[in-house]
């Protein structure tokens, strides 16, 4: 996982508590987004129509000019500035996928506020992105906007129709009110998923009862799901009471919580702050992520088990609360997995016979469609429905690759 500079994350203590102060109070919910991560896919991430062609007078654009001044907007995105190389070259392919990259990071700043803006140059990539653009502020980044895959693995050319937002604390933490629901609105818009959030509450006096209170309601069985008790894990310094964390969960089930000493993080231990924090982090492993967790972060924090509520309580805040399962992505895990493996099937052994005939016999092809079509699917994907096994076969599709020419096809993946 990618995370700031140690530079960034130097700011004023005091001045986050503020702004999470102010916060609370105009949204009236003490549950904070701290950390954002979603992907669009890239054909629903066009350049604003405002991006493209300025506003003219009726009837002004011709075709000619409006190729012109496309062709220009491609032609102005800069190069990219790697370090210890010279410029690279965008190619025309990867210039137009750096616009569409450019006009949603814009499309972020302006939800975000008039203290971010787009940084002047792009960047060497993370996590796999071959490029990025930075978002901005007061000179720092704040999060970053990632395009085209970094290798031409299988598995990563599912990247290149993809555009990856990341926002770290201080874009959550600094963004104006309302940030929230406009960046809803935009992945909702865009067909996007979230990959990540985390929701933060903050007990600025300290949790009460005491941080070792979390340890003593994990040992009670407090923290336990359905009757099943999470993993924990514990960090800092235990023996003196200082700079502590304790997880509860684990990211490779996609739920992970972590209460620390937030004011020994920002003020250190000298200054003996009460600042405690708990920290629920959602990632898309094994759930879909909603939209709605940005809009109403304090129903999803109190929805991820009996305990996290009781911490809401004791924030005196009540929520409805609004689990996350894991079945509905098991569920499309599963069938994607059957009808890729049907596809597959098709493709590697029965796709030149599929093809004479309908490539040889054209008008026999309803009479042929009839003669192999039956009313049973086959058995692995008798448990789903129809419009699950619909849905998953145009994914599929999407993510192979077939290049036939004449007794030869090759399928990608």
């Amino acid at each position: 996982m990618t995370r700031p500079s140690n530079g960034s994350l130097v700011l004023d203590g005091n001045q986050i508590k503020v702004r999470l102060e102010a916060e609370r109070q105009a949204s009236r919910s003490p549950v904070h987004v701290d950390w954002l991560r979603f992907t669009v896919p890239r054909r629903n991430v066009l350049p604003s129509v405002d991006t493209l062609f300025p506003q003219q007078h009726e009837n002004q654009w011709t075709d000619a000019s409006m190729n012109a001044r496309f062709s220009a907007l491609i032609a102005a995105v800069p190069d990219c500035e790697v370090a210890g190389a010279s410029s690279i070259s965008f190619s025309p392919f990867d210039r137009s996928v750096a616009l569409e990259a450019y006009d949603l990071t814009k499309t972020v700043c302006e939800a975000l506020g008039a203290e971010f803006s787009v940084a002047v140059e792009v960047r060497k990539g993370h996590d796999f992105y071959r490029y990025r653009w930075s978002i901005m502020r007061c000179e720092v980044e704040c999060g970053w906007v990632g395009f085209l895959s970094s290798s031409s693995s299988p598995r990563q050319q599912a990247q290149n129709r993809t555009i990856h937002v990341n926002l770290y604390g201080q874009a959550c933490t600094f963004g104006a009110d309302g940030w929230r629901e406009k960046i809803a609105d935009l992945i909702d818009s865009a067909g996007g998923d979230i990959t990540r959030v985390d929701l933060a509450l903050d007990f600025f006096d300290g949790i009460p009862g005491g941080f070792d209170s979390v340890v003593r309601d994990y040992e009670s069985g407090a923290c336990n799901v359905n009757g099943k008790e999470p993993k924990c894990n514990q960090l800092g310094d235990w023996v003196h009471g200082h700079a502590r964390s304790f997880y509860i969960g684990s990211k490779e089930a996609g739920k992970q919580t972590n209460v620390y000493e937030k004011g020994d993080q920002l003020f250190g231990v000298e200054a003996a702050s009460p600042w405690h924090r708990v920290e629920l982090r959602y990632g898309n492993k094994l759930r879909v992520l909603p939209s709605d967790a940005l809009r109403r972060p304090a129903d999803f924090f109190g929805g991820a088990s009996d305990w996290h509520q009781s911490m809401l309580f004791k924030a005196e805040h009540q929520s409805q609360a609004q689990p996350i399962k894991c079945v509905e992505r098991l569920q499309a895990q599963s069938v994607e997995a059957e009808v890729t493996r049907s596809l597959r099937w098709t493709l590697t052994t029965a796709s030149a016979s599929l093809a004479t005939w309908l490539l040889h016999a054209p008008n026999e092809a309803r009479r042929f469609l009839d003669l192999v079509s039956t009313t049973a699917v086959p058995g692995r994907l008798q448990r789903f429905t129809h419009s699950e096994i619909s849905r998953a076969m145009g994914r599929a599709l999407d993510r192979f690759h077939v290049a036939a020419s004449p007794g030869q096809a090759c399928v990608c993946v």
